[in-house]
């Protein structure tokens, strides 16, 4: 181990992120050794990702660079795949499968989620996650050659199917994936004389009542009517009862001929968490106000059941602007734990959200206030560009550029279906998982 007090940090999402760059920050270079684990060499701003998929952004805009940003930190491409708090280490697979295990003075488990699957038959099997660039690249890839396969089809009944897409969940993802793929498709729809007579369909559904249904209610009516004004299929109180290779079957007995099922119905804590053997709520495992799980041990993020001061008998929900924050106060105390400054407790009002409906529309409630339509677009640019760790020229750059040349209709096959199967979603702790976006 190094002379220097190590401080491992798994998982590179909001929390892990903003705790290291935080400590890189506040504590001198000789008072710690500072090592991430992580599959990836970057942060995902997954608040952006379905501009990826509806083609607006580049998918390098939603990658945060790490060797770019944390310049103290020593990055170890890998997966946690378990922790033995009685030996102070963790047990890590490189990218390569191979395994060893990293001593550790200090831990911060910051493992992020995975998506939550539902014990409905096919959805593993044939459903589109949306949780990576490489799903999100597959997804504009895929809606795209279906439109293309579709205006080569002769069969009336297949052309209809390929030209019909179906997203399940209404939350922030599924409402923002709905919204920017269903532009996407319109505007390649266009180039697509032959498909003359079949124009895309877009289903959003949810068993909800109310489109975005963990937020401000005032955000939904008008979200709903951007999409229904488009031309969206909005069923809610419905559920996805079965689904196969060509057909989605909902609760309310209709049977849906399609190719294109987007799951988008919610996360669950990264299985990492689940072999500490300490208490857990909803999967995350427990910590105290300050983070702390136990000795030299803190966790934040969607890993993490904090305490909530602001609602006293809750936990803070699992969302990003949460993750950043408890990312910064967890370096304040793991930085106050090796003598460098005083530790707090976590705490912090969610000000608003902010929803980005592709095109000139969007909905926002910045400080309670709701925004429709530009009002809100611009606050959802803005924040967007405020939050950016890396890379805001360049988004913004991106932005202008779609606006004067509209969207660049191609596909290229580079991520095939084996690559992003849901199924992965249930495996051990291997993978990796990181979650709205929040005005604050």
């Amino acid at each position: 181990m190094s002379a220097r007090p190590r401080v491992l940090v798994i998982g590179t999402g909001f929390a892990g992120f903003h705790c290291l760059r935080k400590l890189e920050r506040k504590l001198p270079e000789d008072a710690a050794e500072l090592v991430a684990i992580n599959p990836a060499d970057y942060m995902l701003y997954i608040p952006l990702l379905p501009e990826v998929a509806g083609g607006v952004l580049d998918p390098r805009r939603v990658a945060v660079p790490l060797r770019n940003t944390l310049k103290r930190t020593r990055l170890v491409l890998g997966a946690a795949t378990g922790i033995d708090l009685a030996k102070k280490c963790v047990r890590v697979t490189d990218v390569e499968g191979r395994a060893n295990s990293m001593p550790y003075d200090r831990l911060l488990i910051t493992s992020g989620s995975v998506t939550r699957l539902l014990s409905i038959p096919g959805v593993a099997e044939h459903a589109k996650g949306f949780r990576t660039v490489a799903e999100a690249i597959h997804l504009r890839d895929h809606v795209l050659r279906q439109l293309e396969l579709a205006d080569q089809s002769d069969d009336p009944e297949e052309r209809r199917a390929r030209c019909t897409f179906v997203v399940v969940g209404a939350g922030y993802t599924g409402t923002e994936v709905l919204a920017q793929t269903q532009l996407l498709t319109q505007d390649a729809w266009r180039h697509l004389p032959g498909l003359r007579d079949v124009p895309p369909r877009w289903i959003l559904v949810d068993v909800a009542p109310r489109v975005l249904p963990g937020l401000d209610p005032r955000l939904s009516k008008p979200t709903e009517k951007v999409l229904l004004k488009r031309g969206a299929e909005v069923k809610l109180e419905t559920s996805l009862k079965e689904m196969t290779a060509t057909c989605a079957r909902l609760s309310d007995g209709s049977e849906i001929q399609t190719r294109t099922v987007v799951w988008c119905v919610g996360v669950r804590p990264d299985p990492l968490v689940s072999t500490l053997n300490k208490p857990a709520t909803n999967g995350r495992i427990d910590t105290d106000t300050y983070l702390k799980v136990c000795e030299d041990v803190w966790a934040a993020g969607d890993a993490a059941a904090v305490p909530d001061l602001v609602r006293p008998g809750e936990i803070t929900a699992m969302t990003a602007q949460h993750a950043e924050r408890q990312g910064r106060t967890a370096a304040i105390n793991i930085a106050a734990s090796l003598g460098h400054g005083t530790a707090r407790e976590y705490k912090h009002k969610d000000l608003g959200f902010v929803v980005d409906l592709g095109g000139w529309q969007a909905v926002a409630n910045p400080l309670g206030v709701p925004l429709t339509s530009l009002p809100a677009k611009a606050v959802t640019r803005g924040y967007h560009l405020m939050d950016l760790p890396y890379g805001r020229f360049r988004t913004a750059a991106n932005w202008i550029t779609e606006l004067g040349s509209g969207r660049q209709i191609t596909h290229f096959g580079v991520v095939p279906d084996r690559g992003i199967s849901l199924a992965k979603a249930d495996l051990p702790p291997a993978a990796a998982g990181q979650a709205g976006t929040e005005v604050d």
